[in-house]
């Protein structure tokens, strides 16, 4: 405890460290103060009264995405689409670049491609928002936030139908992720951490301590059982930071030669430095997960369009479209465990790692350079994968377990899933970072002073 408050007091030392964070936490309170702001012609205070009469929380990806923005979906508000349009543009950049010569000549060109590749990708946010926003509002109006003349809750002040309620919000919506994107970027550029990735926690944590606060009112045992979850919730955090940090360190050799001449001699030096590559056992981070869920929310929709309600297509569409059934857990494991696999063997460039190795002058003791450097990290990346895929989907599926064990399911939620991993990433990259920026701060002193904290005693 006594460190943690040396480090505040440090953090507090440094007029730019403490700016950055100022600035940080500005940029989040005015995020999660447009959570709140609803679209021209919602009635707030209706809206509010409706989602407090809800008695279970969404599931599937709808659930996913109201998490993702702190409440925002489900309230009809003016960032109700929230970063995830430019999550889903990165996404598709990323995978273009794997096709598209274009965009892999642009990522090879360094700070002035990254801009470039960083404009198409907000040019594509827009793209992508002109499609989610009017499917947002018919969704809104017809499930989220029904409309409907005899219903007790008048969420709409101005009839859904009317042009006048489409049109603005369609405009305000697009704009609403447009300034999210800005947030984001400015939290990277002048604040502390990954802008974007922030932005997502925060409106993730926005309903813990809600979850935390039923499940302390409904457990009738004075107290023991809200312990033993609490217990079970700090257990899943640490295995969340395992799965993150978790790293297979593969030892280079980086060998420099270097000739001195004399009037009577030549002279040859070889230096050798040691250093290693670090891979991740989870390097396809939350990914999976977000492709796994994207995929089983499809039943549910197929659902819809089945006629019969007491077919037993509807009733297996049905059980899909639950989180907490058997069927769907073991259908979501098993995707999840394929698309680890994939998206590992897409974002970890193998060949290329081997390439600039060998350009640089490095070797894995043992391994012949080029290609054979290239077949040995992909061995090991496949067999590190493996633990990794297993442990990120009893990560995915633990949820469903608790809840079968008792937990409340708004608290169950935040038992593992995509929740906790994101959490948990931002946060240890976000502290990394603090770190690092103490540690340069420190160096700078000891330059600028000449002495050490012993040559002044």
């Amino acid at each position: 405890m006594k460190g943690f408050i040396q480090t505040i007091k440090n953090i507090w030392s440094i007029k730019e460290l403490k700016e950055k964070l100022f600035l940080t936490f500005l940029l989040i309170l005015v995020y999660r103060l447009g959570s709140y702001i609803p679209l021209p012609g919602v009635d707030i205070n209706e809206v509010n009264r409706y989602v407090a009469d809800q008695a279970s929380a969404n599931s599937g990806i709808l659930g996913l995405l109201n998490s993702f923005t702190g409440g925002s979906f489900s309230r009809a508000s003016v960032l109700a689409l929230g970063i995830m349009p430019y999550i889903s543009a990165s996404i598709v950049v990323q995978l273009m670049g794997l096709a598209v010569p274009y965009i892999q000549k642009l990522q090879k060109e360094g700070e002035s491609g990254r801009n470039k590749v960083n404009q198409i990708t907000r040019w594509l946010t827009i793209g992508i928002c002109l499609v989610q926003a009017p499917a947002y509002l018919t969704l809104v109006t017809s499930q989220i936030l029904p409309f409907d003349p005899a219903s007790p809750y008048a969420f709409y002040l101005v009839p859904p139908s009317n042009f006048w309620f489409w049109f603005p919000s369609v405009i305000i919506l697009i704009t609403g992720t447009v300034f999210s994107m800005w947030m984001g970027e400015k939290i990277t550029d002048k604040g502390i951490g990954n802008g974007i990735s922030i932005l997502i926690m925060v409106g993730i944590l926005a309903d813990l301590p809600r979850a935390i606060l039923n499940a302390f009112e409904t457990d009738a045992s004075g107290g023991i059982i809200f312990l033993l979850e609490m217990l079970g919730l700090i257990l899943v955090i640490a295995l969340c930071i395992m799965i993150v940090a978790a790293v297979r360190k593969v030892p280079v050799q980086y060998v420099k030669r270097a000739q001195t001449s004399s009037s009577s001699y030549m002279r040859s030096v070889t230096d050798s430095v040691r250093s290693y590559i670090p891979l991740k056992v989870n390097a396809a981070g939350v990914m999976p997960i977000i492709f796994a869920q994207a995929i089983m929310f499809l039943p549910g929709t197929l659902a819809s369009y089945v006629l019969e309600d007491d077919s037993v297509i509807k009733q297996f569409f049905t059980k899909m479209a639950d989180p907490f059934t058997l069927e769907y857990n073991l259908i979501f494991g098993f995707l999840i465990i394929i698309f680890t696999y994939f998206y590992t063997a897409i974002t970890i460039p193998v060949n290329q790692m081997a390439e600039d190795l060998k350009r640089n002058g490095g070797i894995i003791p043992g391994i012949r350079p080029g290609k054979e450097t290239a077949d040995f990290l992909d061995d090991i990346l496949s067999k590190i994968t493996l633990p990794g895929a297993i442990l990120l989907t009893l990560l995915a599926v633990l949820p469903a377990i608790v809840k079968l064990l008792g937990v409340e399911q708004n608290l169950a939620m935040f038992f593992g899933g995509t929740s906790m991993l994101i959490m948990v990433g931002v946060i240890l990259d976000t502290v990394q970072q603090i770190n690092t920026y103490l540690l340069n701060h420190r160096y700078d002193g000891l330059m600028s002073s000449g002495r050490t904290s012993s040559d002044i005693a």
